[in-house]
């Protein structure tokens, strides 16, 4: 447990690093720049990083939701993020049966919060050998997450990251507890904040979810603050037109300065 290289990148719990990119693949030309923005950007600043965008969301507020190009198309073009542009890139999968594919063609496995219980979808996941982000549940305690993160660790595979996205508070609404981010520390595995979906507002515009993009980075510097070892930031070229999980995604425009406050935080925070 501890560190790992992803692709040339240093991934754990001795440097801050970054999980970004647009919540969803909504065609390549956006996937494309917002990974070369993510990469210039953590370039810049010596930070390790790893591109997300999601091939398909299972788990839309309504049917008509825009849910992503699906399994084969998605999983296509993130692959060729990864060898056009030598940037490691993590998806999330859903069923047992994507696991394999999405295995062979991108560095890291997300499991999605609502799925993070799933024994066979997390077993199979760590039985690829892949590095596996495990995204902590709106309904678990952080001290359950150690349960979670030894159904991927029993296969062998110790590359295992938590993620703290959020308590539901109530109805269409999250809070995030500080404390999660050193209790989850406990486990040995890296943890990460997920700065973007913890100011989402679950199902908050009726058939879709609203957010509380103002306060990501409040959030993030509270988190670095406490201890975690990443952030997750969900970013696009034009949040107010995005097609799934705008209102809590950043502009890229932002992104840059937040990472400049986290590093000096995350210094400040380690020096002590």
């Amino acid at each position: 447990m501890g560190d790992f290289q992803v692709l040339g990148q240093e991934i754990g719990r001795n440097r801050l690093f970054v999980i970004g990119g647009p919540c969803v693949i909504e065609d390549e030309e956006l996937v494309f720049k917002v990974a070369r923005f993510l990469r210039s950007t953590c370039e810049a600043l010596n930070m390790p990083f790893v591109f997300k965008s999601s091939y398909d969301k299972a788990n839309r507020t309504s049917i008509r939701s825009f849910r992503g190009p699906g399994l084969e198309a998605g999983l296509s073009i993130l692959s060729r993020v990864r060898d056009e542009l030598g940037v490691p890139v993590l998806t999330d999968v859903h069923s047992v049966r994507d696991v394999e594919l999405a295995a062979n063609l991108v560095d890291v496995l997300q499991i999605p919060a609502f799925l993070v219980r799933q024994t066979d979808l997390l077993v199979a996941a760590g039985k690829t050998g892949r590095p596996v982000n495990l995204k902590k549940a709106q309904f678990l305690a952080p001290w359950d997450m150690t349960h979670v993160a030894d159904k991927v660790r029993v296969t062998g595979n110790d590359r295992v990251m938590l993620t703290e996205r959020g308590t539901m508070f109530g109805y269409n609404n999250l809070v995030v507890d500080m404390r999660s981010i050193p209790i989850m520390a406990k486990s040995g595995c890296p943890v990460v904040f997920d700065a973007t979906h913890s100011v989402q507002l679950p199902g908050g515009e009726g058939s879709s979810s609203g957010g509380q993009r103002e306060f990501v980075s409040t959030m993030a510097c509270a988190a670095v603050a406490a201890g975690a070892h990443g952030v997750f930031l969900e970013m696009h070229e034009d949040p107010d037109r995005a097609l799934c999980d705008g209102p809590n995604s950043l502009p890229l425009f932002q992104v840059p300065p937040l990472l400049e406050k986290l590093l000096e935080i995350y210094q400040t925070v380690h020096k002590a």
